[in-house]
């Protein structure tokens, strides 16, 4: 293009161009310059013109090509353009060549100095050329948002204009009419009839915009009318939006009432909105930026999650510019953002009639930094590194590290920006971290800092461990066999994972040999031997470990040899020396030493003799009676053995009874001599049982000199084999080793049991022997596997086998509380039982079998295992819901084991009858149960006929820790005869128990008792409630004098007495067949409450008693009223609560105050019942003698008594009602003490029961029926002074009064006197004998 100085006019067309031929231009060539001075060229500009685009192809393709025209004169842009519009589109060429259009686009113009360059119509300028351009505002006001259609420049290269698309202009306006529904409804006349007449109107307004193609209405809104539509037009300036606008107005008939400033424009055109960064992280600096093509800054923010305008703040930050006078930016900026920061953002401009809206929403994410929480690091100048990384993909500019604590150790930090990931590394020594400050915690804080500000850190807890520095305890130590010492290792650091002890040989100390304590500034762990053995003998190192850190100290133990008192045999245990005569003394061990030995008697010391015979060692001596000044005296002689270390040990002693001889007349040379009817007692291996040194009997055998000949009175001895087991495991216990040396143990034990079943089944002794070493070893392991517990039932089998149960009878007179002891060895194995991965073991022999579970802890199963024994025709089942399990810890082990003899040998123990032939289940857990529990089992009882079935337990603790059965926490479910099932709350051995003296609950001898009981019991209570209302309303009259006030306050208090026991009988009614959680609690209460009432009626009765007494023989003795209310209720209260109290105190601690099955007081364990049955039978034996003694006076009065007939009547009165009550209430109580020992008839429980219904009828008929009379009320009301007859309440011909005076002995009428108030002379006197009134 020429400069502006020579070009008057320029333009461009634009040429379309169709061919089917390969298209291969050179458009310098095929396009020739063309420049015009008027009709004949002056001059030649190369033509500027846009390469056409092309490709190869085989079929017809369109191809737009620009040209550029220069000219000097501007008159020849018209005649061009005619000539243009003149042309024939398409127009053929060369075959198949044909242009189909030319169009001029672009025109340039001098104007002034400038040269201004607009499009033509339906041509503009690109975006890019409006945003970098200067453009002729001046000239050209065009429609916001879109291409503007003149420049100040013509760009040195294209594009020029381009076709300008159609656009959309979303538009509405208002009508100020009101707003009815059917506009709402497009088929209604009225919406039809709106629309007709608003397009109609907006076509003629609209239609003077270039392009203008249609518009739409499109619906109605409320808020008077708003009319909502479309206009399809090309770009339009504003200048022609408004002129359009005004002809709407026009042109609309005026009714709709159109508001002229209504109009609102949106236009297709979409604001640019971006954010940064693009991936938005918590704390980062958030920048929003809303950019349109307009020449506006009038731009709003709005937070949409909270409709908040925003403003410039200290979180938010507006700027908004115009740039080149065409671009419109508006930018928020958001600080530090926050999770409650995200949601949509709205950008508004407003310019003019047009809104423009962008919108953005913002999602903020969480920064995650995962690091360990905490660490332990050991002061050992070793490195440990320290690591963070950060779960978000967040571009990281740089990672800091910090730390923060009471020392600083500093590291080296390591960051991988790419993996998001850091490394600190310690390397920390013990001058860094001295002992002082082990345990020191310091916090580590990895900090990640990104390049838009978002900081994201964790903290990472590191606690310095110093490295231990280990201390002995100082002194030598040196001891001998039996001894006891401890060693002290002290760590002047508290943080360890494990302490254990070794030996030199890298041998494990077992654990329950030492104890380790934590302190604050360190720790220290002592191993304790209460009596060392030689296996002691040696180093032993203490261990202190931090998870690879050990600090170990070492210490020399020398145990020298000497026998321990236990193992040193003596011979004889007891013998009978002559005066005259010698006896042979010796002591044995099993191992030689160098020990110096002598035979001490007293002061004096007797040489010993030494004797080799294989293993067995021995010192003897050959006492001599003449050695000695005295005769006719036992004298003690020991052994005493004194080691090289100067330490010694004395041996069990010898008893020697010195006698003259006069009466001897048993003698051997080897059991020694004695009198008729002597007992003595020999180790089995020194009598004359066979054995070898190698392999002794162990035991001791019982003689009693008969005639002349010691006759065997009872053998104890245990066999060899077993009792070279039992000195092994004695010796094992003490081992520092003896959890690695029990399995091995157990497996011998099993094989020589088997081996030795048919010498144990006729030795009580070695039964016990096997008894006591399963006993000892049950308390060495903390896990057993099920190789070693599969041993233990071996040996269990055979010791619970027939053959053998005839020798438990006789082991179980001799020694009590073996088999509870087995039972409690075998149950604590299987509590230490430990599966591990293992499938869980199962047991089965003919004397017991054993199933277990291990619980897992997805998904627990419920438990079930059934156990059958064909050769005793039991079986039994257990049951144990998933519900239950589901709170056990995960891993633990449930392992039930069944019994068919144990019961019966059990019950030999405890000495009773009521078992029945069943199964004793043992089920127990390794780990702690928790609360509430149940277990289900069902038994098959062999002997279903009478007596009543209970569910019962072994308790272990009961009968002085000797054990008992218990049913506390268990009660039958249900039971059809030969099954029985029960329900415990509870673990431990179950069975089940027939009680043949007391009836089934479901049998009709139950039921009748149960009748008899509740109705009498509701009964005594009315009955006992209206005497307490009817001695309340006569109260005042009938307590005229001292002594009736104190008969009728006795009789109040017994009444109270048997109200409140009958009402916890009730109670204890409820909770037993309820079986309420808190059962036992209540039945103590209960017990207490029962005991202490019924004994309170006992007491008053007794008062009642000693009240009369006191009347009759103290005639002239006079009391007031307030100390004879004291004594009484001290007596009447008092005495029954210190009995009850000290009842209470001395067997609850044992749990033995109740009976097992019953809310009373014990009486098979502590016979706790006595003391209430001795209370009342005193009571019942002292009111029948004063009842002797005042009949016996009234009958012969002395000297100057000269009791009226009055008061003769009213010690009648009195005598019965203590003479008849009281043995009734006596023989209430004795009739219940029957019921208590075994093998009771029935009949004694049904007469029991009675007797407690009508009890409380005598005590109404005596406190009511005989003293409350008509007369009474009448006198009270005439107030007469004098004496007087009347008829009673309950006349002589009542039925009932009838029936109680009959039994009392009285006919005819009631004498009832008034006592005389104004004469205190004649009240000590008459109300003496007035105690009925």
């Amino acid at each position: 293009m020429k400069s502006p100085k020579r070009t008057t006019l320029c333009l461009m067309f634009i040429v379309i161009y169709s061919s089917k031929a390969t298209l291969n231009w050179n458009l310098e060539s095929t396009i020739r310059p063309l420049s015009l001075h008027e009709y004949e060229p002056a001059d030649e500009e190369a033509p500027r013109q846009k390469r056409a685009v092309a490709t190869k192809s085989p079929t017809a393709e369109e191809y737009t090509v620009n040209i550029e025209i220069s000219f000097e004169n501007a008159s020849f842009l018209d005649p061009i353009k005619a000539y243009l519009n003149s042309l024939s589109f398409p127009i053929h060429g060369n075959n198949t060549d044909q242009i189909l259009s030319i169009n001029v686009t672009t025109v340039c113009r001098p104007a002034g100095n400038e040269i201004w360059c607009s499009c033509e119509t339906g041509y503009g300028w690109p975006r890019e050329r409006c945003l970098h351009s200067l453009t002729c505002q001046e000239h050209d006001v065009f429609l916001p948002g879109h291409h503007c259609s003149c420049l100040k420049e013509l760009p040195t290269k294209g594009p020029f204009c381009l076709l300008q698309e159609d656009v959309t202009l979303n538009m509405r306006v208002r009508l100020n009419v009101g707003f009815q529904e059917d506009l709402m409804n497009t088929s209604s006349a009225l919406y039809r009839s709106y629309k007709t007449d608003l397009e109609t109107a907006f076509r003629k307004g609209y239609g003077i915009l270039p392009g203008f193609k249609g518009v739409t209405v499109t619906g109605f809104k409320s808020g008077s009318v708003v009319v909502t539509y479309e206009v399809k037009t090309t770009a339009p300036s504003l200048e022609l939006i408004h002129k359009a606008n005004e002809q709407v107005v026009q042109s609309l008939n005026q009714t709709y009432k159109m508001d002229y400033n209504s109009f609102q424009a949106l236009t297709s055109n979409e604001t640019k909105f971006s954010v940064t960064p693009e991936i938005i992280f918590e704390g980062d600096t958030v920048s929003l930026v809303c950019e349109n093509e307009l020449l506006s800054s009038n731009v709003s923010w709005r937070y949409e999650e909270q409709q908040l305008e925003i403003q410039n703040s200290s979180k938010f930050s507006i700027y908004t510019a115009v740039f080149n006078n065409m671009t419109s930016v508006s930018k928020l900026t958001i600080r530090n953002i926050t999770p409650g920061d995200a949601g949509e953002y709205v950008c508004k401009l407003i310019l003019d009639i047009f809104e423009y809206e962008g919108k953005k929403k913002i999602d903020v994410m969480p920064i995650q930094i995962l690091a360990n929480e905490e660490m332990k690091v050991m002061c050992d100048n070793n490195p440990v590194s320290l690591n963070c990384c950060s779960q978000s993909n967040v571009n990281w500019s740089k990672v800091e590290w910090k730390q923060e604590g009471k020392i600083s150790i500093p590291g080296t930090p390591e960051t991988d920006i790419d993996s998001s990931c850091s490394r600190y590394t310690l390397k920390a020594d013990g001058t860094q971290c001295p002992s002082g400050s082990s345990g020191t915690a310091v916090v580590y804080t990895c900090e990640f800092i990104s390049a838009y500000g978002a900081r994201g850190s964790a903290n990472i807890k590191v606690t310095f461990i110093s490295v231990a520095n280990l201390t002995m305890t100082p002194d030598t130590i040196s001891v001998s066999e039996g001894q006891n010492f401890s060693i002290k290792c002290i760590s002047d650091v508290s943080n360890y994972d494990e302490v254990y002890w070794n030996t030199s040989a890298g041998i494990k100390i077992y654990q329950r040999f030492y104890t380790t304590r934590r302190y604050p500034d360190g720790a220290e762990s002592v191993l304790t031997v209460k009596t060392s053995t030689r296996e002691w003998n040696g180093t032993y190192h203490c261990i202190f470990r931090y998870k690879n850190s050990y600090s170990i100290a070492t210490k020399d133990v020398v145990v020298h040899p000497l026998p321990l008192e236990l193992n040193i045999m003596v011979d004889p245990l007891e013998a009978t020396v002559l005066c005259s005569g010698s006896h042979h003394i010796k002591c044995c061990i099993e191992e030689d030493g160098d020990y110096k030995v002598t035979f001490r008697m007293g002061s004096l010391s007797l040489p010993a003799e030494k004797e080799v015979n294989k293993k067995q060692v021995c010192y003897k001596h050959n006492f001599s009676a003449n050695s000695v000044s005295w005769c006719s005296k036992t004298v003690d002689v020991y052994c005493h053995f004194t080691n090289a270390a100067n330490n010694s040990v004395w041996s069990p002693s010898m008893k020697l009874n010195l006698v003259p001889g006069e009466n001897i007349t048993c003698q051997d040379p080897i059991l020694g001599v004695g009198e008729p009817g002597k007992v003595i007692q020999k180790l089995c291996r020194f009598s004359n049982i066979p054995s070898s040194p190698d392999s002794p009997v162990g035991g001791i055998i019982t003689y009693k000199c008969v005639g002349s000949q010691w006759e065997e009175k009872r053998n104890d001895c245990i066999f060899a084999p077993v009792n070279s087991l039992l000195q092994m495991a004695k010796a094992l216990i003490k081992s520092p080793s003896q959890d690695e040396k029990l399995p091995t143990y157990l497996k011998d034990l099993s094989i020589s049991i088997d081996k030795a079943e048919h010498e144990i089944s006729s030795s009580p002794a070695s039964l016990g022997a096997i008894i006591n070493i399963l006993d000892l070893l049950s308390t060495v392991p903390t896990e057993v596997n099920s190789e070693t517990m599969m041993h233990v039932l071996s040996t269990v089998n055979v010791i619970l086998g027939k053959p053998v149960l005839n020798t438990w009878k006789v082991l179980q007179q001799r020694w009590t509380n073996q088999s509870s002891q087995l039972l409690h060895s075998v149950e604590r194995f299987s509590q230490a039982l430990q599966s591990g991965d293992s499938p869980p073991l199962s047991f089965f022999r003919t004397n017991v079998q054993m199933s277990s579970m291990v619980i897992k802890s997805s998904h627990p199963k419920t438990y079930q295992q059934r156990f059958v024994f064909p050769h005793f025709d039991l079986w039994g089942n257990v049951v144990i819901d998933k519900s239950y399990l589901e709170k056990l810890q995960s891993d633990s082990s449930i392992v039930t084991m069944a019994f068919p003899t144990l019961q019966a040998i059990l019950a030999q123990d405890i000495q009773e009858n009521n078992f029945a032939d069943s199964l004793v289940m043992t089920t127990t857990v390794n780990h702690n149960m928790t609360m509430p529990f149940r277990i289900s089992m069902t038994f098959k009882n062999n002997s279903p006929s009478g007596g009543k079935t209970q569910c019962v337990f072994w308790n272990f603790r009961l009968a002085d820790n000797t054990g008992g059965w218990d049913s506390s926490g268990c009660y039958v479910e249900e039971g059809d005869g030969d099954n029985v099932t029960c329900i415990c709350d509870h673990l431990t051995s179950f069975s089940i128990l027939m009680s043949p003296d007391s009836p089934d609950p479901s049998s009709l001898l139950g039921i009748l008792l149960d009748i008899i009981s509740y109705v009498g019991v509701g009964f005594s209570i009315l009955s006992l409630a209206a005497c307490l209302v009817v001695e309340a309303v006569v109260w005042k009259s009938v307590t005229k004098n001292r002594t009736s006030y104190m008969r009728h306050t006795c009789i109040v208090n017994i009444a109270a007495s048997l109200l409140i026991a009958n009402t916890w009988f009730i109670v204890v009614a409820a909770i037993q067949d309820n079986r309420y959680i808190l059962y036992k609690t209540a039945c103590v209460a209960a017990t207490f409450f029962i005991h202490f009432f019924y004994l309170s009626v006992f007491f008053w009765m007794l008062t009642l008693g000693l009240m009369l007494f006191y009347r009759l023989v103290f005639i002239l003795h006079e009391t007031s009223r307030s100390t004879q209310k004291a004594i009484a209720f001290c007596l009447g209260y008092g005495c029954p609560l210190a009995i009850s109290v000290i009842t209470l105190g001395a067997t609850q601690p044992r749990e033995v105050y109740t009976r097992k099955n019953v809310c009373w007081l014990n009486w098979e364990d502590t016979k706790a019942l006595l003391a209430f049955a001795i209370p009342a039978l005193i009571i019942v034996v002292v009111n029948i003698t004063i009842t002797i003694v005042v009949i016996t006076k009234i009958l012969r009065p002395s000297i100057g008594d000269k009791p009226c007939k009055q008061e003769k009547s009213s010690l009648f009165q009195i005598s019965k009602s203590i003479g008849v009550l009281t043995p009734l209430l006596g023989l209430t109580w004795g009739f219940g003490l029957t019921t208590v020992f075994p093998g009771t008839n029935l009949v004694f429980h049904i007469i029991f029961a009675i007797l407690n219904v009508f009890q409380v009828s005598f005590t109404v008929q005596e406190a009511l029926l005989n003293k409350f009379s008509l007369s009474r009320w009448s006198s009270q009301h005439s107030k007469s002074t004098s004496l007087g007859s009347s008829t009673p309440v309950f006349s002589m011909s009542s039925p009932i009064s009838r029936r109680f005076n009959n039994l009392f002995g009285k006919t005819g009428t009631y004498n009832v006197s008034t006592p005389e108030t104004t004469s205190s002379s004649l009240e000590n006197s008459s109300s003496a004998y007035s105690l009925l009134n």
